[in-house]
């Protein structure tokens, strides 16, 4: 029963990354840069904070980073070199009621 329910929510994490890859443009001001750059911008200027993530085999680290105040959210992708690149933004974040902040970023 319990991998069921986070089996539907990881797919519906997947649906909604899909449509919004599909469907917003990433920043193109500065999609990729340092990983400490990246998570001082999202944290600074957007008031995100780390909602959650994963690996991406073993190359990358995928996370999500969101607000609740604003509501908007970010998908970057984090390489081994330090490296990370905005893959999706959104709107109308519909997370989990608390965001938490990430220590030590």
């Amino acid at each position: 029963m319990i991998e069921r329910f986070y089996t539907r929510r990881m797919f519906a994490l997947f649906l909604g990354c899909a449509a919004v890859l599909t469907s917003l443009p990433a920043y193109a001001d500065e999609s990729c840069t340092i990983r400490e750059r990246m998570v001082e911008r999202l944290q600074d200027t957007f008031h995100e904070n780390l909602a959650g993530g994963g690996l991406h085999g073993t190359a990358a680290v995928v996370e999500v980073w969101a607000s609740a105040e604003t509501g908007t959210f970010t998908v970057i992708s984090t390489d081994t070199a330090g490296q990370s690149c905005i893959l999706a933004t959104g709107t109308h974040w519909q997370g989990v009621s608390r965001v938490t902040k990430a220590s030590g970023v």
